[in-house]
């Protein structure tokens, strides 16, 4: 695939490639989206959900919502890709994550995007201030907020008011995707994306998590494929069967529109590259365990993986969590025969045991080694992320000194001038 990626790049076919899936792109009916009684619930005239995939919502006089449900069946991932809500809609976009058990909204967009509205704000910004949407009958309540540099977790309440029931939703807002473009670098959008997936929303046991942008088409398709494909070459154990083109196409047989531009799908490929990548030394730095060849070692279990940050693990929605199986692998030993009845029972256990601990010692170096590439590779992810921030806090200053030095000069020509 990197290949592939470096000889896309090199002749500049991005565009070329991006009209190919353009063209390749099945079409189906979207009818039910151009019906008279649904145009005001539409963002944009030219982004409908097809008539075979649209989400529909069961408790509602009109059944519509402009969303899409996408199946990737190989990957075990179900998406919600959905436009950014209307002010009339947002009572509806509630009413389907309750109806759909969604754990959680990734929201890929900012409320106002270059002068314009892109998304109404369906949620509360603050805990003592829930919003009420009497038309379909729900009240969001804001429970937490956690800030980042580049993202905001929060966590809501979403209380249906007919049953009195109520459940926790995530909401994950990344914050600085600008709308038609593309991160700068895959470092802040797969932080973004592991912290979504620790939480546990895109598992099979949950309703499809809910993706939006402003039209539900560019950022929201970038992110669906993304994973899909990362999941992909983790089942299949081998990066180089997924083509990232084909699983494309058949995501756009539940959407249309997915991937809005040649940059998007430049910046899809990067992502999953290095994706992939930092997933492969996690797990190579999980599964470095030595066998022992003997029994001296049988009583000595392998380090505990790597720690992974998990957030709040209650499971909203109503669902039960799947049956929590006892981690063998974590409390025993991977390899532990019992010795043979034929061994010598003489043994020297003092050489037993320098042996053991020499070999523990060997082990736990070569895992220590691996743990230390995953970190780096974590660190060259963030690194370009960090000198973002550091311009973003520097920019204004050093306009303001610029602007303050093109005055002096100013003033200082036009007293030249007037002497």
């Amino acid at each position: 695939m990197e290949q592939e990626f470096e000889d896309i790049d090199s002749s500049g076919r991005w565009q070329n490639l991006y009209n190919e899936i353009r063209n390749q792109a099945s079409e189906y009916p979207y009818k039910v989206a151009k019906l008279p009684m649904n145009r005001n619930l539409n963002r944009y005239r030219d982004v409908s959900p097809f008539d075979h995939s649209r989400v529909k919502l069961e408790n509602s006089e009109n059944d519509y919502i402009n969303a899409s449900l996408v199946m990737m069946e190989e990957a075990q991932r179900a998406y919600i890709l959905s436009q950014g809500p209307l002010r009339n809609t947002c009572g509806h976009f509630w009413l389907m994550i309750w109806e759909q058990c969604s754990k959680a909204v990734l929201m890929l967009n900012r409320i106002i995007e270059k002068g314009s509205e892109k998304c109404a704000q369906y949620w509360p910004t603050s805990e003592g201030h829930p919003m009420s949407f009497t038309d379909t009958g729900f009240v969001v309540r804001l429970l937490s907020e956690e800030d980042q540099s580049y993202y905001t977790i929060r966590v809501l309440q979403l209380q249906n008011t007919m049953t009195g029931e109520s459940r926790e939703i995530y909401h994950f807002h990344y914050t600085t995707w600008p709308d038609f473009g593309v991160p700068e670098s895959p470092a802040s959008f797969l932080n973004f994306l592991f912290k979504v997936r620790e939480s546990g929303s895109l598992g099979a046991e949950q309703g499809p998590a809910v993706v939006h942008c402003s039209a539900g088409i560019g950022r929201s398709g970038t992110l669906a494929l993304v994973d899909t494909c990362l999941v992909l070459m983790d089942r299949r154990k081998n990066p180089s069967s997924v083509d990232i083109q084909k699983v494309l196409l058949d995501m756009r047989e539940y959407r249309m529109g997915l991937i809005q531009t040649p940059d998007q799908l430049r910046f899809s490929y990067m992502a999953v590259i290095e994706g992939a990548k930092l997933t492969l030394l996690e797990c190579s730095a999980a599964q470095q365990i030595v066998i022992p060849r003997d029994g001296v070692e049988a009583d000595l279990p392998p380090p505990p993986p790597p720690p992974r940050p998990h957030l709040n693990d209650n499971r909203p929605n109503g669902q039960p969590g799947p049956c929590a199986e006892p981690e063998a692998t974590s409390e025993e030993p991977l390899s532990a025969e019992p010795q043979s009845a034929g061994e010598p029972e003489s043994q020297d256990p003092d050489t037993a045991d320098s042996s053991g601990h020499v070999r523990k010692r060997h082990r736990e170096e070569r895992i220590a080694s691996t743990s230390q590439k995953v970190q780096q590779m974590k660190q060259r992810l963030s690194d370009s992320e960090r000198k973002r921030d550091k311009w973003l806090y520097w920019r204004p200053i050093l306009l303001n000194v610029g602007a303050g030095a093109a005055v002096a000069v100013g003033l200082l020509v036009v007293w030249m001038y007037a002497q």
